[in-house]
């Protein structure tokens, strides 16, 4: 046994006690906040779990007593991490698969998305943008202009300009 050993127990044993104390005085009011910030008690709970466990893995912070302002930090990150991959998986849509297509109708059907392809990319930006919002992710209008910043009289003009000409680009390219 080295010198080390019993140095690395009270190390182990002053941060298990001062986690704890800061556990039992502050766990409801991070709970309270993560779930304000992630309206999901369970997905909360979780998250000032881990954020206890990380502020146990740095003790010693370089100053112990602004512990509980690491922790709300730690916190508020985690839950804005939590919140950018729920916004990830909900705008995800697996590709639609054909069940048994012949051979031949995958080919066309890959000419014909193709041909979508190019005169989408043929549009000005913005029509393209909306385009893709409204017909590929299927966004109301409202949702459209919030995320491009534009009205949504605008959104639906746009998109009903983008239409009419992908329209035309797909009659004369067949």
């Amino acid at each position: 046994m080295s010198i080390r050993d019993p140095l690395r127990s009270l190390a182990h044993d002053e941060a298990r006690d001062a986690v704890s104390e800061l556990y039992r005085r502050h766990w409801v009011g991070l709970v309270r906040l993560a779930v304000l910030v992630v309206d999901d008690r369970q997905a909360a709970e979780d998250a000032v779990q881990e954020t206890f466990a990380d502020l146990y893995r740095h003790w010693p912070l370089r100053d112990n007593d602004k512990a509980l302002g690491w922790l709300r930090t730690t916190l508020v990150n985690r839950c804005r991490s939590l919140l950018r991959r729920r916004r990830t998986a909900r705008l995800y849509t697996p590709p639609h698969e054909e069940p048994n297509a012949s051979a031949e109708s995958s080919a066309m059907l890959g000419e014909d998305r193709l041909q979508v392809r190019q005169a989408l990319q043929a549009l000005p930006r913005r029509m393209r943008e909306v385009l893709v919002l409204r017909y590929y992710l299927d966004l109301p209008f409202a949702e459209i202009a919030e995320t491009l910043g534009i009205s949504q009289s605008s959104a639906r003009s746009t998109s009903s300009r983008g239409i009419a000409i992908l329209t035309e680009k797909l009659k004369e390219l067949r």
